[in-house]
């Protein structure tokens, strides 16, 4: 009694949960998608991507606020004070007399300066700034591509859950129709009560995977809804799975030759390289002269610039040529120069070991896009081969020459060498995608 009720438990709950997760589905938007078309939906309301974007933006204006320094330092001011009278002490501390001075005192002026050297600078904090948005442009490019293959990899994902329900659907029907013939063959005393049991078990157990890839299913379409900025209870149907991928990605070797040039990886660390020369070359300008034009025009009350003195308005005007050298950063530049070097070095070095990354992933992701292939061939096969199998032990179960465990087991197999037939698809497609991503290219 205790075998008959544990299946049914098993029926009744995985009933209940595949009621659970279709009742959404009836009210929801029903989105039907092809990869394009979730990629540009992506590109649209991925977070990630908006974020590289403002850090690109801000990187640009960078640019415009470098260039800005090479026109001229232009100040004005003025100030208004007052002054009181100056205690002249003739007898020491006691009894000074008073001199009378001028109370208000007026002034107002503007000055200016206009580098005209100070050792490239400017120049090489345009060019250092020109760098870091090359950098942050590579950064929204490489985050792109990786949120394309995530989505990617979501979409195939919900596209091999939506082949494994619909392998799982059939099969149940299969398993349906097989428990009525079993049924009927024990009514007439032909297979025992306990081979019935073992089906109505098994079929339990398919019901409950089949809950499971629902399952799978939903929380696939939310992850996608999210990267598209879509409700989380839209429902996203993909389009059929292709057994042909969008085009050969060729030999190893122009694969590696493409990511040489196109590797994300590659040419931020080229760009990282790029800029530590740059701050090596603006450290060392420290150790030049400074040359600019300078003027200054004051207006004021009273004037007291030069001697004699004269209580009236006066103004002036100042102008000429203005040169420095900072004598001690020849020794306080020694340190620098010498750390900005290494730094340097470190990165040419890190450039090399990007190299040698991009070559180790590039050849890994080729192999194993070449396995899935040989993979998807191997797994054809055992589909046709389980499938006869499992027509030779049916036939002789229902001819009393086969147990029920051999049935079960051979039906088993069917089904799970579809599962790995529809995966290995999928896995091709998700490791093309992937090697596109390593190369650059998606």
């Amino acid at each position: 009694m205790n075998y008959i009720r544990k299946p049914l438990l098993l029926l009744i709950c995985a009933g209940s949960l595949s009621l659970t997760y279709a009742l959404p589905a009836q009210t929801a938007d029903t989105l039907t998608m092809t990869l394009p078309d979730v990629w540009q939906r992506v590109a649209a309301h991925s977070r990630a991507i908006e974020i590289r974007r403002k850090a690109a933006d801000a990187a640009h204006e960078e640019i415009m606020d470098a260039q800005m320094e090479r026109l001229p330092d232009i100040n004005i001011g003025g100030s208004l004070m007052g002054a009181t009278n100056m205690p002249i002490y003739d007898n020491g501390s006691s009894a000074p007399s008073q001199h009378e001075v001028i109370h208000v005192l007026y002034n107002a002026g503007t000055d200016f300066y206009l580098n005209l050297y100070n050792g490239s600078k400017t120049n090489l904090r345009v060019k250092e700034n020109k760098t870091l948005y090359q950098i942050a442009l590579l950064q929204q490019d490489q985050t792109t591509s990786d949120i394309r293959y995530r989505s990617a990899s979501l979409y195939l994902e919900l596209q091999k859950s939506i082949v494994f329900r619909a392998l799982v659907e059939q099969d149940i029907a299969d398993q349906e129709q097989q428990l009525r013939e079993i049924r009927s063959l024990n009514r007439n005393g032909v297979v025992l009560k306990s081979d019935v049991l073992r089906v109505e078990l098994d079929l339990s157990r398919r019901r409950m995977t089949l809950v499971q890839i629902c399952n799978d299913i939903a929380i696939a379409s939310q992850k996608l809804n999210i990267l598209m900025g879509q409700p989380d209870e839209s429902i996203l149907v993909p389009s059929s799975p292709s057994d042909v991928l969008a085009k050969d990605p060729g030999s190893y070797e122009e694969c590696l030759a493409e990511a040489m040039d196109h590797s994300y990886g590659l040419h931020l660390s080229e760009q990282q390289t790029a800029l530590s020369r740059l701050h090596l070359q603006r450290i060392k300008a420290n150790v030049r002269p400074s040359i600019g034009l300078m003027g200054d025009f004051h207006y004021g009350n009273p004037q007291i610039m030069l001697y004699p003195y004269n209580a009236a308005w006066y103004s002036i005007g100042i102008g000429g040529l203005k040169a420095s050298f900072p004598i001690s950063s020849i020794y306080h530049n020694i340190y620098k120069t010498r750390s900005a070097r290494i730094e340097l070095e470190k990165e040419e070095e890190a450039h090399r070991d990007e190299e040698d990354r991009v070559r180790q992933q590039v050849r890994e992701a080729y192999l194993r896009y070449r396995e899935s292939l040989v993979q998807i061939d191997v797994a054809s096969t055992s589909v046709d081969r389980a499938v006869e199998n499992a027509r030779i032990i049916r036939s002789a179960y229902f001819h009393q020459a086969a147990l029920i465990t051999d049935l079960l087991d051979a039906d088993i197999q069917v089904l799970q060498t579809r599962f790995d037939l529809a995966a290995a698809r999928i896995t091709a497609q998700d490791r093309y995608y992937l090697l596109q991503n390593i190369i650059g290219d998606l």
